[in-house]
């Protein structure tokens, strides 16, 4: 069983974005979707989810509509928006220049 890792301040909305890119989801389907993708290396608990889903949505990168589960219970599905699909290009870009400086670095341990 893989070991739960912290993310990098920042990192939760590329991936809350990114798992939204592929389809609308209520905030566990974000959380369980994000731990299943990445073989549990992170575990985003509520305390940190349903704040960042407010904040993306305070930003205009996602939207939230209300909705019924399988179940028959009320939850909030989030979708990405236009803005929300910029944004998430730009949060690629970053990555691929901070993981390319860390991956230089790593590489001079030698």
């Amino acid at each position: 069983m893989a070991k739960s890792a912290e993310l990098l301040q920042g990192t939760l909305d590329l991936l809350i974005l990114r798992t939204l890119e592929l389809e609308p989801l209520h905030g566990v389907g974000v959380a369980d979707r994000i731990e299943q993708v990445t073989g549990g290396v992170f575990v985003v608990g509520p305390g940190s989810l349903f704040p960042a889903l407010h904040r993306l949505a305070e930003r205009g990168w996602i939207e939230g509509q209300w909705g019924e589960l399988d179940s028959g219970r009320r939850a909030k599905f989030y979708t990405l928006t236009r803005a929300g699909a910029g944004q998430l290009a730009q949060e690629k870009q970053n990555w691929r220049r901070v993981l390319t400086a860390v991956t230089q670095v790593l590489g001079e341990e030698g």
